[in-house]
C-alpha cells in the first residue's frame, strides 16, 4: 500500500535512526553494549585529547544539573580539570542506565563507535527497503537528511557501514541535539532555517509520536513509521507506514 500524495511537493526527507532506518535491537543489543563496555579504556587512553576533555566538561555541567534536580547521579568530581576516571564512567554508565539524550554521552559514544568500526568490530544495519528508497528519492531530486538524539559523527559512521555499504553519499545534511530536543517545536524550526526549506516540503519519519507532534507543530509533513521491534505509540493523526516503499 503506498500512501496518497502529499498537499505540497515535498522537497527534502527528514530521518529519524533508531526504529526507522534502523533496527532498535542493533541500536540496544550492538551499539549500547559495545559503547558501556568499552568506555573506561578508551576513557583512559584518551582523556587528555582537548576533543574528549570538551565532552568531560559538558559532562560535568549536566552532572551538576542532575544533582539540582534531585536526580541522585553518582557525584563527577574533578581533580586538575579532568573528571577522575572512574568517577565519569559511572556517571556515564548511570547515563547509558537512562537511556539519556544528554549531547555530552552522545558525543563520547560516538567516538567510541567510530574506533569500533575503525578496528571492524562495528558493522551497521538498514532496513533493505532504506538503500532502494535512498536511491529512488535522489532519482527524483529530493534531499535527505538525517535527525537522531545521536551524535553527528555517530550517524555518519552508522550510514557509512551499513550491510548495504556506504549510504552517506545519499545524504546531505546530519542534525543532532546540538540543533535542539527532538520533542520541541523549535527544534524543527531551527532545522528548516538551516536547510533554507519551507517547513511544508520538508517530510519528516520517525518511530514516536512526541517527535512526530513537534515537527507537525513546526509545520512539517510528517508520517510514522512501524518497525518489527518498535514499541507501540498512541493514537495519533499521523499517517502510518510500514516501510518506505511506501512513500510516494
Amino acid at each position: 500500500m503506498t500512501l496518497p500524495l502529499f498537499t505540497k511537493p515535498i522537497i527534502t526527507l527528514l530521518l529519524d535512526i533508531e526504529g526507522t532506518t534502523t533496527p532498535i535491537d542493533f541500536v540496544y543489543n550492538v551499539l549500547f553494549p559495545y559503547a558501556r563496555e568499552n568506555v573506561k579504556p578508551y576513557l583512559a587512553a584518551h582523556l587528555l585529547s582537548s576533543d574528549l576533555n570538551s565532552d568531560i566538561r559538558a559532562l560535568i555541567d549536566a552532572n551538576a544539573e542532575d544533582m539540582r534536580r534531585g536526580l541522585d547521579p553518582p557525584l563527577l568530581k574533578v581533580a586538575a580539570d579532568h573528571a577522575l576516571l572512574d568517577d565519569a564512567v559511572a556517571y556515564i554508565h548511570w547515563l547509558m542506565d537512562r537511556d539519556s539524550k544528554t549531547t555530552a554521552l552522545k558525543s563520547i559514544q560516538g567516538k567510541l563507535w567510530d574506533e569500533g568500526y575503525r578496528l571492524g568490530e562495528l558493522h551497521s544495519q538498514v532496513f533493505p527497503d532504506v538503500p532502494r528508497a535512498f536511491e529512488r528519492w535522489r532519482q527524483q531530486g529530493k534531499a535527505i537528511c538525517i535527525y537522531s538524539s545521536g551524535s553527528v559523527l555517530a550517524q555518519k559512521l552508522l550510514f557509512a557501514n551499513t550491510e548495504a555499504g556506504d549510504l552517506t553519499h545519499y545524504l546531505s545534511g546530519f542534525f543532532d541535539t546540538n540543533i535542539g530536543p527532538k520533542k520541541e517545536i523549535e527544534s524543527y524550526k531551527g532545522i528548516a532555517s538551516e536547510l533554507n526549506v519551507p517547513p511544508s516540503e520538508v517530510l519528516f519519519v520517525s518511530d514516536v509520536t512526541g517527535e512526530l507532534d513537534a515537527a507537525a507543530g513546526a509545520g512539517f509533513e510528517t508520517l510514522l513509521c512501524v518497525r518489527p521491534g518498535n514499541p507501540p505509540q498512541p493514537p495519533s493523526a499521523h499517517p502510518t507506514i510500514q516501510s518506505f516503499d511506501q512513500i510516494l
